[in-house]
């Protein structure tokens, strides 16, 4: 009976360490004040706000709307690095700038912290 129940005892311990895992923030934490850096740098504020929308949705918007689906990074860190066609108010486009930083790894943090907020 005691193995029955040390089994039991274990393998729930087991589920909860997993659920723990799957719902806690990524092992690399975002750098904020780098990823803020980088947007002002590279002039994204110029259009997105943090929390408010300007020629751009906010970062609060994007992340509302991408933050749950499983492929959201890889989708946003297309959309800076790919220099895809985005669509005004006025019915305008224009090619999304692309920051000039070549860094994989500040591209992804920026990513990371938009999907943060």
């Amino acid at each position: 009976m005691k193995s029955t129940s040390t089994t039991r005892m274990l393998l729930a311990s087991g589920m909860m360490v997993g659920v723990a895992l799957a719902i806690s923030p990524s092992a690399h934490a975002v750098d904020a004040a780098a990823a803020e850096k980088l947007a002002r740098q590279e002039g994204c504020l110029r259009c997105h706000g943090i929390d408010r929308a300007k020629d751009g949705p906010s970062y609060k918007e994007l992340a509302a709307k991408h933050k749950t689906k499983p492929d959201a990074e890889a989708k946003l860190i297309k959309h800076l690095s790919g220099g895809v066609k985005v669509k005004f108010e006025d019915g305008h486009e224009e090619d999304h700038k692309v920051p000039k930083t070549k860094d994989a790894d500040q591209i992804k943090n920026l990513v990371q912290w938009i999907l943060s907020q």
